[in-house]
């Protein structure tokens, strides 16, 4: 293996079998999509292709060679992972299409536990802190987790905060602008404390890495720190988003506020 992969190296087509669920999913919404617009239902273009840009970024993420050199580069390997957790569900989720469920119906009462901003940020925050300590992350790299298993977790759960914070299912979502402006904030702490730990840590915090050959001639410990980077940035966008919606919350309340009381009727 070449220790100094270029880009076209990285994105060689290496699919495996979550390629499946991908195509279906891309030729659901795709046929929706026609008969939508057959039909004169609203669906606007920008949000198929939206939901098309995310796909490609979760194909590009997870059906390349690039996912196969976890144990060569920290750095390569969270790279894919803020992909799938700050770039693929944003996009899958801006590009849904209006949709309409009953908050009685089963599949209603289903998501409107999926997506309470405390179940979300449970899972999130579990994610983030079990497979990022010494143990948990060591564990997974050895039992080879950390190619196939917490992708998809990575994944998962960043769908379900970022429906919280971007709210496509309002019938079955009654959080405001405010309540999810401070789940973002919220959401956004586990990565950023994870990243400073990267970042300042002295020494490495990973067995698999303290003595492996990391690619583009980087020691493990500046690997590390790359990742910490990495992490950081990729969390950025979330959290400006955050302020923009208490920023929003705070104007409306101040508005709120300000009017003069109604007439006696």
């Amino acid at each position: 293996m070449s220790l100094n992969p270029t880009l076209t190296d990285l994105l060689l087509p290496r699919p495996d079998w979550t390629l499946l669920p991908m195509v279906l999913v891309g030729a659901a919404y795709a046929a929706g999509f026609v008969r939508a617009r057959r039909s004169g239902a609203p669906w606007p273009v920008w949000r198929a292709a939206l939901f098309a840009l995310g796909l490609v970024a979760l194909v590009l993420t997870t059906q390349t060679r690039a996912a196969g050199l976890t144990q060569g580069s920290m750095a390569l390997y969270m790279g894919r992972l803020m992909v799938l957790a700050e770039l693929v569900p944003p996009l899958l989720v801006l590009g849904l299409p209006p949709l309409k469920i009953s908050p009685r119906s089963g599949l209603g009462r289903m998501l409107g536990v999926l997506l309470d901003p405390w179940v979300a940020l449970a899972l999130w925050t579990a994610v983030i802190v079990f497979w990022n300590v010494p143990a948990g992350f060591n564990a997974s790299v050895v039992s080879n987790t950390a190619a196939s298993l917490l992708p998809g977790l990575y994944l998962l759960t960043s769908l379900l905060v970022w429906s919280v914070v971007l709210r496509p299912l309002p019938s079955v979502q009654p959080a405001g602008m405010g309540s999810r402006g401070w789940f973002g904030l919220l959401s956004a702490l586990p990565m950023m404390a994870v990243a400073s730990v990267w970042l300042y840590a002295p020494k490495v915090l990973y067995t698999p890495y303290v003595n492996a050959l990391c690619l583009w001639n980087l020691t493990p410990l500046q690997n590390q720190q790359l990742s910490g980077w990495i992490m950081m940035v990729a969390g950025l966008p979330a959290l400006a988003l955050a302020f923009v919606q208490l920023f929003a919350w705070l104007i409306r309340l101040t508005e709120g506020q300000g009017l003069p009381p109604e007439a006696p009727r």
